[in-house]
């Protein structure tokens, strides 16, 4: 797995020990930030079940002013490190240390209990939980009630099997699907007061 655009094009990405993430596809990737073109320049990103992190990272790579990972699982927050570590400008992580730097912020904790604590608002929003559980439809849910840490999309990436039901949300509007095979990128923005 490797970063497919930007600044840090072709850096290798480690992958999370074992099977409890689901990394994202290079190609995938692709499409996805192909699609978002410059909008990701100078935006603020949250990679909300990071995994590896190699959605944050593309971000970075193509020019996001900050990203935050947040992800529950032990070694996928180390990995995110790992990874990091590894990208100009980025050698400073120290395990001991916030886990702030100018352009990165990782929390080891519960997606939705980052959702209802934050404080910030973010350009762009990923959500990438494990598949079949529900987890997309309840963080969307939860985001929808904290709708102001949204200013610009929020994207989602599930099976389009577990996406067969269309949720209405009173603060969220969903404002595109793109289908890659077995995956499924669901965009939404904030509600505009009518």
């Amino acid at each position: 797995m490797r970063v497919v655009s930007g600044k840090y094009k072709g850096r290798k990405l480690e992958s999370v020990p074992g099977d409890s993430t689901r990394p994202i596809l290079s190609r995938l990737r692709q499409s996805l930030f192909d699609g978002l073109g410059s909008e990701i320049e100078g935006a603020s990103f949250l990679d909300l079940f990071a995994g590896t992190g190699s959605v944050g990272i593309e971000a970075l790579s193509r020019g996001a002013s900050h990203v935050t990972f947040v992800d529950i699982e032990k070694l996928a927050v180390q990995t995110i490190k790992k990874n990091l570590h590894h990208l100009d400008g980025l050698h400073d992580l120290d395990e001991k240390k916030s886990e702030r730097l100018p352009k990165v912020s990782i929390h080891h904790m519960d997606a939705f209990s980052f959702l209802r604590n934050c404080q910030r608002t973010f350009d762009f929003i990923f959500i990438a939980p494990p598949q079949y559980l529900g987890i997309a439809t309840e963080a969307l849910g939860t985001l929808a009630e904290r709708v102001s840490l949204l200013a610009g999309i929020c994207i989602v990436q599930v099976d389009p099997k577990e996406w067969e039901s269309v949720v209405d949300y009173k603060t969220l509007e969903r404002i595109r699907d793109k289908r890659y095979g077995n995956t499924q990128f669901v965009f939404y923005c904030p509600k505009t007061a009518e």
